[in-house]
């Protein structure tokens, strides 16, 4: 089941999409992560998708993103396998929507595309017991971009100023609710291009070792995402590109690049 937030007529609603269409979700608070149970659903109104806006799917209170977490991105790197996953954050202020802009900084001359797996946590988890229950606090997967400014992370050795700008978490445009994780192609492409063409089989830690770790460490809660990390291939964004990140039975989230300084032309 895919779910998503929507804006019909100004106003916003949570749906179910099935082909081109939108079912409202009737029955859940605009916060859907929390007590959200799809067995339990009242759906009324149906849209045609072509007629709404997509927003970000939840409202984050963190993102957790992990680097350097694909087998075959290592490689090419040719850097050693990390012993446990390396965390950093990006602010819930960079989040933006699929079709949303992201605009290039006037700071950064090297700015980078990030095509990754995201988990959408769906209820409070900390120091859980067991994988079945880091697996029952997890909604559903979506795609991710983990925009990042490639110099500044370079010249500040380390990573907050160049992961956190407005605009560098792209999310969505959905959650896939019903699918297994472990071996998903992940694609980016940029101008119809592709860049990145990997499987998330070559994750160095799997979704549910990632949920756990984390957890053990900050409590996550309802519609938190965890990017998941990137495989191989980044590279940079300029003025006028169009970067899609497009993930195996999710979908294909879609932004149109800009120059922070030709905002105005938006």
């Amino acid at each position: 089941m895919k779910l998503g937030k929507f804006v019909h007529d100004s106003k916003i609603f949570l749906g179910i999409v099935e082909k081109n269409y939108v079912y409202k979700i009737t029955n859940q608070n605009i916060s859907f992560p929390l007590n959200f149970s799809k067995n339990n659903l009242d759906v009324s109104d149906k849209y045609p998708l072509s007629e709404l806006k997509i927003l970000p799917p939840t409202s984050p209170t963190k993102i957790v993103a992990v680097g350097l977490n694909y087998k075959d991105h290592a490689r090419e790197l040719n850097m050693p396998v990390p012993e446990e996953p390396i965390l950093f954050l990006k602010p819930p202020s960079a989040v933006i929507a699929h079709e949303d802009t992201i605009f290039l900084p006037p700071q950064s001359k090297e700015v980078h595309y990030e095509g990754e797996l995201a988990v959408v946590i769906k209820s409070f988890l900390h120091n859980p017991k067991n994988y079945r229950e880091v697996e029952s606090a997890i909604l559903g997967y979506t795609c991710f971009n983990d925009v990042t400014a490639r110099d500044l992370q370079k010249k500040d050795g380390q990573w907050t100023r160049a992961k956190s700008f407005d605009t560098f978490a792209p999310f969505g445009p959905f959650i896939e609710t019903e699918i297994d994780p472990s071996d998903l192609k992940i694609q980016t492409f940029v101008n119809g291009k592709v860049k990145q063409d990997s499987s998330t089989r070559e994750l160095i830690f799997n979704v549910f070792e990632l949920v756990k770790f984390i957890s053990e460490i900050m409590t996550l809660c309802p519609g938190d995402v965890i990017a998941t990390g990137t495989p191989p291939g980044v590279g940079p964004l300029k003025h006028g590109d169009v970067v899609e990140i497009k993930i195996e039975n999710i979908g294909t989230l879609r932004n149109p690049v800009k120059s922070y300084l030709k905002r105005d032309e938006v």
